[in-house]
């Protein structure tokens, strides 16, 4: 019969082994994970799950499809508000609840996160996009707003508080008839030099002054315009070519060659510093790299299976001199990319699906601090924005991280 000592003895050196196992099991597996991705490194984050502070007024987000960082780390997004709200979302504006309302379209957050202005919506002199979609504040501090609904074949520019400047292009530009059921019909032509197709997003390469258009959800095109007087002054398809409106696409098949064509919609178009275009052709799974005059330089693909809507939603661009690395929200699959620059090869990627911070529901538009800090906003039902804090560069031990929680050390 064994004694308490001894039994006590043998308990104490069976957890003991069950520790040195475990700690030994942990340093394998460390290991294996660093031994898949040797040599590689790449930026870090982590979700801030307290950022932004709640909204005032009981206001709440629709689908938000834009969003920008300006020059003093100000985070502008816009969103589609009520009209995306179920009506058990907006009880104070339909007088059945206390809760809640849809907020004003553009929404601007200090880096406290901190709600500072808000403004946007219908107004005298300019239209305000049927389905406004995408947001950036130029070197100006001008702030550029594109519309992805029917008849959003121009975009409008305002000042930091909401007052109109300009607009290019007019409504309903691409209107054509009606259909049998009294709809209206509308036809594409990506070779308008006055109006334009459903514009996704709107950038400004300061150096030439000269507004890159992501035109879009109709057109397949990116169109480059005077950013001072609404002028275009060039465009280009698919590989540098002539958009060809009537080239049928068909649905995506991974399996097939590359297409030729953009597909609806051409979902970014973002400058680099050292003057290269890169532009998100989200149905077809792949980012083409330009120069700015229109050349096609390289391609990459990123889950290439990837259906429905795609994984090529938007870009950006890290903060460091070299802006080394690209950052790339796949609002389907529901993670963020980063891939390195120079080469397009994929390093890692953070986020999965979910409702939980650091989780996404239609990942749709990405931005980045001088900081290095990322923030997101999702579509659909996620309507939501996100802040992930840069905690430097680091090795990369998975392919997939998964949600970023604080301190997990699940990088």
């Amino acid at each position: 019969m064994m004694t308490p000592k001894r039994n006590l003895t043998i308990g104490i050196g069976f957890a003991v082994l069950l520790i040195g196992l475990g700690l030994v099991h942990q340093r394998l597996e460390q290991i294996a994970l660093a031994q898949n991705r040797p040599g590689v490194q790449a930026p870090r984050f982590e979700v801030d799950p307290l950022w932004p502070k709640p909204l005032p007024n009981h206001w709440v987000l629709g689908q938000a499809i834009g969003i920008w960082v300006d020059a003093q780390d100000n985070v502008w997004i816009i969103h589609r508000g009520s009209d995306t709200l179920n009506n058990n979302e907006r009880g104070l504006e339909l007088k059945s609840g206390d809760c809640c309302a849809g907020a004003p379209p553009v929404l601007v957050f200090d880096k406290a996160g901190n709600l500072i202005r808000s403004w946007g919506g219908p107004g005298a002199g300019y239209d305000w996009p049927d389905n406004n979609h995408g947001i950036f504040v130029d070197h100006f501090g001008s702030v550029w707003i594109g519309g992805n609904g029917p008849g959003d074949s121009h975009i409008v520019k305002f000042t930091q508080d909401g007052k109109f400047l300009a607009q290019y292009g007019k409504p309903n530009a691409r209107l054509s008839g009606k259909d049998a059921q009294g709809n209206p019909t509308f036809t594409r032509n990506s070779h308008d030099t006055a109006n334009f197709g459903r514009v996704a997003e709107v950038v400004v390469e300061p150096k030439a002054n000269e507004a890159y258009l992501a035109d879009g959800y109709f057109n397949k095109r990116v169109a480059v315009l005077d950013a001072a007087t609404g002028k275009m002054k060039r465009y280009w398809g698919a590989y540098g070519s002539k958009p060809d409106d009537s080239v049928d696409t068909g649905p995506y098949d991974p399996a097939a060659p590359p297409a030729k064509q953009f597909r609806n919609p051409v979902h970014c178009a973002d400058v680099s510093n050292d003057g290269f275009v890169y532009v998100c052709d989200r149905v077809n799974d792949r980012l083409q790299v330009f120069r700015t005059d229109g050349t096609f330089v390289k391609e990459t693909f990123l889950a290439k299976n990837t259906k429905l809507s795609g994984s090529v939603w938007d870009v950006a661009f890290s903060r460091d001199p070299q802006q080394r690395y690209l950052y790339i929200p796949d609002g389907i699959n529901n993670r963020i990319y980063i891939l390195q620059r120079d080469t397009l090869e994929l390093l890692t990627s953070f986020g999965d699906g979910g409702r939980q911070p650091g989780q996404f529901y239609g990942v749709h538009s990405i931005a980045v601090d001088s900081q290095g800090n990322v923030y997101t906003t999702e579509t659909w039902e996620g309507k939501r924005l996100q802040k992930f804090v840069n905690r430097g560069v680091g090795p990369v031990r998975t392919l997939h991280q998964g949600t970023v929680w604080p301190n997990t050390g699940t990088r």
